[in-house]
């Protein structure tokens, strides 16, 4: 698999974006998660080739909107995962999840099918190889506290208080997001 890196700055950090040759976003890690994105990448598709280059203008478009305040923008964002189908199918509930709206790792396992899986939630979760566009930040404690994030949880704050800036919360939503 031919993939291409782009190092990107964003008002969070430097992210790693990296898309494949149909256009698609195969990963977007945090600049100084490296390590992990290669990891994810190995499990993921085994042998690759990474050459840095410009990620198509779709993909860097819609992460400016996106942290200008188009909370939408990501939602039309082309992505390719690989993964388990438990793995893909808590991805793509993830990206179900509105903007500026929480909900917790058992509500999603409800929704999925299966109130008992809230700890493989969790780590279909922690295993999500597109952060932000994949929203797996979205996700917090049963009793709303802030819990695990591959970025680190003063970036998760940060996307959920950045996200409660511009989103009204949307009725019947689990959680609001809560201003930390």
């Amino acid at each position: 698999m031919h993939l291409t890196l782009q190092r990107w700055e964003s008002p969070v950090s430097t992210l790693f974006l990296v898309s494949d040759e149909n256009r698609a976003l195969r990963a977007l890690e945090f600049g100084d998660r490296e390590s992990r994105m290669h990891r994810l990448l190995r499990e993921h598709y085994g042998h690759y080739t990474l050459h840095t280059g410009v990620v198509p203008t779709a993909i860097t478009e819609k992460l400016h909107a996106y942290f200008d305040g188009d909370l939408e923008a990501p939602s039309d964002i082309a992505t390719a995962t690989a993964g388990t189908p438990f793995q893909r199918d808590v991805w793509r509930a993830l990206r179900e999840i509105p903007a500026g709206t929480t909900t917790s790792y058992g509500q999603l396992a409800t929704d999925l099918g299966d109130s008992t899986a809230s700890r493989a939630v969790g780590a279909a979760n922690g295993a999500n190889p597109i952060g932000i566009v994949v929203p797996c930040h979205r996700v917090i404690g049963a009793d709303g506290s802030l819990t695990g994030y591959a970025g680190g949880l003063p970036r998760k704050q940060w996307l959920l208080e950045h996200e409660g800036r511009f989103a009204s919360v949307a009725a019947g939503a689990s959680h609001p997001v809560y201003l930390l």
